[in-house]
């Protein structure tokens, strides 16, 4: 039986969707130059798209995943981390010092690249035992993110105090760490959540 997936009109109106909500976006964020840094990732995703990635197979699962995680890059963007009403509101409800969206962009920073990565190696057949695939998934997905945290680095050194709402420390100086445990922790739930699922879409193409 063939991979049964969304059309791929849908696929394209969702695409085109997220590129007018990427627009809307930039029309007057917080910060223009904090913004372009948090939505690079969904400008080169659409790019891509557009160029290569629509004619390449997708699972329903990691598509999903990943238009999610652009949406909250987005939103990310607009606000700046530190200032997205939804943290802001878990903050209040909470009694936390901090708003912690920063940390779910992070836990999304693992748990979508991961679904995407194990389908990559599964449909390359890269990698074939399953144990080592899933050590191998979360341990990209947290490089990356040790990767992602140098580049804050970077940014720090460069600009210095004009690089506060890009980092979103919020004066935490664990926050490097705390930002590379909660994609570790969204990468291992990926792949305890959805490899069940991911294989039967993957069985179906």
């Amino acid at each position: 039986m063939e991979y049964s997936h969304p059309r791929p009109g849908l696929r394209d109106g969702i695409v085109l969707a997220l590129t007018i909500v990427l627009f809307l976006s930039g029309v007057s964020p917080r910060d223009h130059v904090t913004w372009m840094a948090e939505v690079f990732w969904v400008l080169g995703a659409i790019g891509m798209w557009v160029v290569w990635l629509r004619r390449l197979p997708c699972t329903n699962i990691s598509f999903s995943v990943l238009v999610v995680h652009s949406l909250v890059l987005i939103l990310g963007g607009i606000y700046t981390y530190a200032h997205v009403p939804l943290g802001a509101w878990v903050q209040e409800f909470m009694g936390r010092s901090r708003n912690d969206y920063d940390r779910f962009g992070h836990f999304m920073q693992g748990f979508a690249p991961a679904l995407l990565w194990r389908e990559v190696f599964i449909r390359n057949a890269i990698v074939v035992v399953r144990g080592w695939l899933a050590v191998i998934v979360v341990g990209m997905s947290l490089a990356f993110s040790a990767f992602f945290e140098l580049l804050e680095f970077a940014v720090a050194m460069i600009f210095g105090d004009a690089s506060t709402d890009f980092l979103g420390a919020q004066g935490d100086a664990w926050d490097a760490q705390w930002d590379m445990l909660f994609c570790l922790v969204g990468a291992t739930l990926a792949m305890m959540l959805f490899w069940k699922l991911q294989d039967r879409q993957l069985a179906q193409r």
